[in-house]
This record gives structure tokens, sequence and C-alpha cells, in this order.
């Protein structure tokens, strides 16, 4: 697939293995579940729980071993923060570039930035709307956003 803000076609990412079963693994689907149970009362992301599980506990994929995705771990438990991820990483970058902007007025590298953020930012708005993840009344708005993050 191309690339959202250029005509460039992409890096081919790495692939997982077709074989699903880990023989090495010793950990059961329940205390999997306990594992990420235990990072997202942390307040980790499910990402870094991810990454957490993988590099220290060995576990290569919690939805190989439990049928159910990190995500839909936490909320099943109520611990799944009220933003999305990948959402919150694009405000988190909205307010840096706001800041930038704040001191370097003629940058306009860092504007057409700003601009292209902002509409992944309304593109994943609409999406997480139509798909029951964020309320229909919540609107970005970039004034707001830097007390939303911080």
């Amino acid at each position: 697939m191309a690339r959202m803000h250029s005509r460039k076609k992409g890096k081919s990412g790495s692939n997982k293995p077709i074989n699903k079963t880990y023989t090495w693994m010793t950990y059961k689907p329940k205390e999997v579940e306990l594992l990420v149970l235990k990072l997202g009362k942390e307040s980790k992301p499910a990402s870094e729980i991810g990454l957490v599980l993988r590099d220290t506990y060995g576990i290569p994929d919690v939805k190989a071993v439990t049928k159910k995705s990190i995500s839909a771990i936490l909320k099943e438990k109520d611990i799944l923060p009220e933003l999305p991820e990948n959402l919150t990483c694009l405000l988190k970058r909205v307010v840096e570039l706001q800041k930038h902007l704040e001191s370097n007025k003629h940058d306009m590298t860092g504007k057409r930035g700003m601009i292209l953020t902002e509409s992944k930012i309304r593109r994943l708005v609409k999406y997480y709307k139509v798909s029951g993840r964020l309320s229909e009344d919540w609107k970005y708005d970039p004034k707001r956003v830097r007390m939303l993050i911080e």
C-alpha cells in the first residue's frame, strides 16, 4: 500500500511465522492474561506491554496464546485508556510541533508536518467514532490538545 502523504510505496515488513504453536513457552493462557493485567495496571500502553512480554518473559505473541489481543484483555477488565494509543501518540506529536512553531514561526517544514499530522488525527478520529471506540461528541481541537495530553 502506498504511503499516506508521499508518492512512495513504503517498506516491506517482516512476516510472523505461520506456525502459531510455541513449544518452548511454559506460560498458560491464564498466566499470560494476569501478566497483561499487571502491566496494564502500571498504565503501560498495549504496544509496550507486548514488548515487555516478548523481551522479559519470552512470550512472542499474546494473541496466539490467549486467543485474545492485549487490547481485548484490557477492555474486559476496564483498564483500557479512553483514548487509543496511536491517537495519543499523534496528539503528543502535535503538542511538540506547537511548542516548536511558537519559537520558530518561519519553519515551513514544521508547519507542513503539523498539517499532515492533524489530517492523520482527523482521519483516525473519524474511524474511531464509526467503530465506537470514541464517543460521537468527541472533537479534535488544536487549542485544547495541550491540556488533554499534559
